[in-house]
């Protein structure tokens, strides 16, 4: 057995520099690291204690084509306030809830149209 630890969610963009505000805001964490003149922009985790992964951004030269192979589950504590703070950030919204088995949760997606999703807390 591999004893391994998630420790970053790496996300493909074009420009790391604008997606970084949107991320940041909306996870309430800053800047920790830019490495390689900014090919990797590492945001920190808002307790690192936690041992929640951090979010890094790595510019790539393609821009975003396809749906997301895997995305990235954010609980808030009001689902409709946040997809407003979210909308008014510059993401965007399908404008559906979903709801299975009593689980509801919206797909969002961020200036560069990289989806996650998010879920309220109750």
């Amino acid at each position: 057995m591999v004893p391994a630890r998630l420790a970053y969610v790496v996300l493909d963009t074009v420009d790391p520099e604008q997606l970084v505000p949107f991320w940041s805001e909306l996870l309430g964490v800053e800047v920790t690291a830019r490495v390689a003149d900014g090919q990797y922009v590492i945001l920190g985790t808002p307790s690192p204690a936690s041992g929640a992964p951090a979010l890094s951004f790595q510019r790539v030269p393609e821009g975003k084509t396809v749906k997301n192979r895997m995305h990235v589950d954010l609980e808030v504590d009001d689902l409709e306030a946040s997809t407003q703070a979210i909308l008014a950030m510059g993401g965007s919204w399908d404008g559906e809830t979903r709801e299975l088995d009593g689980f509801r949760w919206r797909c969002l997606a961020d200036p560069e149209g990289n989806e996650f999703d998010i879920v309220p807390a109750d």
